[in-house]
């Protein structure tokens, strides 16, 4: 039985944060730490001390995962960033409610003493001789200590404290994985029994010795069960401390989801009701297993439940029937059309979870160029006269002070422009959209047509569509694109303007223009000729992106949503020369521009080189970061592969940023995942004068002196479909449902169905069904009742088992 976690961080906002600059500003981001592990950093936001950001990370996590932890740092343009402060979230924390993490969290210092990181290798015997009580401690090794030095490295030592008595190692310099095997032994003192604590330093010829963390045990442990393998540090109990809101707070939301997943087996008769359900009337429909999802959903797990219930079908190659399902129930209860999918129902966030699961590299096909042009370019545009800002337009165009109407004149010319480009990217990109979009919106269009006939109502069929296409897909890329991964830093103040007006045009173009001139903002009247003049080109793009042959998509098992020859990810980084003799590091780093498949990583000299050269994906047995120090350069990643004859070798590239380096770790991680034989230690450092830089070991083919993260990767749309882990996520949301069904369908099931109706208290009444269709609501009931105890027995079953099999974890401090 595998078991799978995942951690959802949202950083939404700040406040209140401290000025760092003398403008009297800062220029504030995050850093995001998974047990020391950086895994994203949010883009700078300019000038600002409560700065939004709204950015979303979903992290694939190990199964020892402990803590999180967020820093708010000031982006200094020279010199290092200032930290602002930081939050530490234990995985006990996280998980206290079963609902996460959603509140206001103030900023505490960053102490010294609490930034530890690392573990350390220990062997405690207690024995007994002619003198009393003897305490042997075996300091063996450490690993992923943290950097105290300028260097980037420690000089560590061990001091180990029992009944009143104390010891210590020599001290190994420059290294953050010190390798000891010192045995260090204390005679016990008379009085009670004393804990054993072990402390790590790391050791400065001038000023005082810096504290690295430590790790206790109490003497029950000594006693019954010696402490005897890795033990995480932990800092000085005194060191967190809260700075009661004087440097400012963060809004997050967090939550872990943790469970185990059974065999693909047990799963089968859930899933089978789940397929069953699409094909079913559903408009009669109240006690299949979606039907009870569409009822106990609700929020951010509506919006998790669409995800997973698109990846489900799709992985069965049944996501149409999915949405054709959803969409009858959604229409079927509407008697609005002008309300039709402006809820977030199941049935509109399943539509919008698909179009980003399929439609991605669409989306970045057609918008990509128009939006890095708008990011370039950094034009002043405003048509609000209440927010027209002369002085900046006199700054930009160097040509004395403007007056309103010319600072509106060009800026309807640069929006009309760079809408032109946008609407002529969409309208001709009919050929580019996927099958399975187009086969989506066929039906959702076919479904609204014909509950709504009516001539009056005419523009219904293209607003549902284009309500998904432009108001769900187009217009949030537009406005935030560093969230659809069109950018990767937010736009700054004067290009987010920008955004936002074109954002509102597209939406305005998406709803065909009804609602011109209706709204509150008559200042963008000026562009209604332009939007108007669009509606009917869009109404014949919309005609031909629905006119699609073929059936939906054939069932069968799938594993990804794109193929493996399909490239996940591509751009340029610097690659490390094979072995470079004499060059100094700078140099032995070139330029290549790779690609990155499910089959191999290829590069060449730049993005038309015809001569690449590639490492199969199949080969590869680890993706780490390396130390800045080992090449004296940052973001600096390894990919380790085999060959056929079992040796191992290192390929060393350098990206451009964090993000670049946390998303190219996860590419090839997932791609890799698959793969047998992953190495469970590797170096951080490089191989180089004689010796690792990281342990300082002079054997190359000296084992790993750190763990590998290989499970450690960040969730996006092209994720590789999981079958089993997302049934049982459906599972443990039916179980939500599971007293809800049984009260309205079961408990009652002896009545005589003749006497509820004459007495019109009983269920038929209360549903408004006749006997023959709650007999059937009755036994599908019952049916998914039974499937979900059968998974509670299983769950209980391999739960039994692995209690037994579980290794004790590291003693509490």
């Amino acid at each position: 039985m595998a078991k799978s976690s995942s951690l959802n961080i949202r950083v939404v906002e700040g406040r209140a944060l401290p000025a760092k600059d003398v403008s009297g500003s800062s220029d504030p981001y995050c850093l995001v730490k998974v047990d020391d592990e950086v895994v994203a950093r949010t883009a700078t936001i300019w000038r600002s001390l409560s700065p939004f950001w709204g950015e979303e990370y979903t992290v694939h996590l190990p199964l020892d995962f402990h803590h999180l932890a967020l820093y708010v740092l000031d982006e200094d343009t020279v010199g290092h960033d200032d930290v602002i402060g930081k939050i530490s979230l234990s995985k006990e924390a996280i998980t206290a409610d079963p609902r996460g993490i959603d509140s206001w969290i103030n900023l505490s210092p960053v102490h010294p003493d609490a930034e530890v990181q690392g573990e350390v290798c220990l062997a405690v015997q207690v024995q007994e001789d002619a003198r009393g009580r003897c305490l042997r401690c075996h300091v063996l090794q450490a690993r992923d200590l943290a950097p105290r030095d300028i260097s980037g490295t420690s000089d560590p030592f061990a001091r180990v404290f029992w009944g009143g008595q104390s010891a210590e190692t020599s001290t190994i310099k420059k290294t953050r994985f010190p390798h000891w095997n010192e045995v260090l032994e204390l005679r016990a003192t008379p009085g009670a029994p004393s804990p054993l604590r072990v402390e790590l330093w790391d050791w400065d010829m001038v000023g005082k010795n810096d504290f690295l963390g430590m790790v206790e045990f109490p003497p029950q442990t000594l006693q019954q069960k010696p402490p005897s393998g890795w033990f995480r540090l932990l800092p000085l109990s005194s060191a967190e401390e809260d700075s009661g809101g004087s440097l400012g707070a963060l809004r997050l939301k967090v939550r872990l989801s943790e469970d185990r997943v059974l065999p693909s087996g047990r799963y089968q008769p859930l899933r089978a009701l789940l397929l069953d359900a699409v094909r079913a009337p559903a408009e009669e429909d109240t006690a299949s297993p979606l039907a009870v999802l569409e009822e106990v959903a609700s929020g951010d797990c509506r919006r998790d439940l669409a995800t997973t219930l698109v990846k489900l079908f799709l992985g069965q190659g049944l996501a149409g029937p999915l949405l054709g399902y959803l969409t009858r129930r959604e229409v079927a209860r509407t008697t609005d059309p002008n309300t039709l999918f402006r809820s977030n129902s199941l049935a509109s966030k399943s539509m919008e979870q698909f179009m980003k699961l399929v439609g991605m590299r669409y989306l970045h096909e057609v918008l990509k160029p128009v939006v890095s042009r708008i990011f370039e370019e950094k034009k002043y545009v405003e048509l609000d006269p209440c927010k027209m800002d002369l002085g900046r337009a006199r700054r930009i165009s160097f040509k004395g002070a403007p007056s309103e109407d010319q600072v509106r004149e060009s800026s309807l010319g640069l929006l009309t422009g760079y809408l032109g480009a946008i609407v002529d990217a969409i309208v001709g990109s009919v050929g580019c959209c996927p099958p399975a979009m187009r086969r989506a919106f066929k039906q959702l269009r076919v479904c609204v047509a014909e509950r709504f006939p009516q001539a009056e109502h005419q523009d219904v069929k293209y607003l549902a569509v284009s309500g998904f296409l432009f108001l769900r897909f187009f217009a949030p890329a537009i406005l935030t694109p560093k969230l659809f991964d069109l950018r990767d830093q937010h736009a700054d103040p004067q290009t987010s303007r920008s955004l936002l007006l074109l954002a509102k045009a597209v939406q305005s173009i998406g709803n065909l223009g009804q609602q011109l001139g209706q709204g509150k903002e008559l200042w963008m009247a000026p562009l209604h000729p332009f939007l108007l003049q669009s509606v009917s080109r869009v109404r014949a793009f919309l005609d031909q992106l629905v006119d699609v042959d073929g059936d939906e998509e054939a069932g069968g098992p799938a594993r990804a949503l794109v193929p493996p020859s399909v490239t996940l990810r591509e751009g340029y980084l610097q690659k490390r020369k094979e072995e470079p003799a004499g060059l100094a590091t700078r140099f032995a780093f070139k330029k290549r521009y790779f690609w990155l498949s499910g089959e191999e990583l290829a590069c060449a000299k730049g993005p038309e080189g015809q001569e690449r050269s590639s490492i199969p994906v199949s080969h590869i047995r680890a993706v780490e970061r390396v130390d800045e120090g080992a090449f004296q350069l940052p973001y600096v990643m390894q990919v380790v592969t085999q060959d056929g004859a079992g040796a191992l070798h290192t390929t060393y590239l350098q990206c451009k940023n964090v993000n670049e380096l946390n998303q190219w770790l996860s590419a090839l991680r997932k791609a890799s995942a698959p793969n047998q034989d992953k190495l469970a230690a590797c170096h951080p450092g490089a191989f180089r004068g004689g010796r690792w830089t990281c342990c300082l070991q002079a054997e190359r083919p000296a084992v790993g002196c750190s763990r590998t993260h290989s499970a450690i990767t960040l969730g996006d749309w092209s994720d590789p479909l999981d079958p089993d882990a997302e049934t049982q996520m459906v599972y443990r949301q039916l179980l939500l449902g599971r007293d809800q069904l049984r009260m309205k369908f079961l408990e009652d099931s002896s009545l005589d169905p003749d006497l509820e109706e004459d007495t019109g208290r009983g269920p038929s009444a209360t549903l408004g069904t006749c006997p023959e269709v709650l007999a059937r609501q009755r036994a599908a009931a019952a049916r998914l009742l039974e499937v979900l105890e059968d998974l509670d027995r299983a769950h209980q079953e391999f739960q039994g088992q692995g209690q037994g099999k579980v290794a004790p974890g590291p003693p509490a401090p």
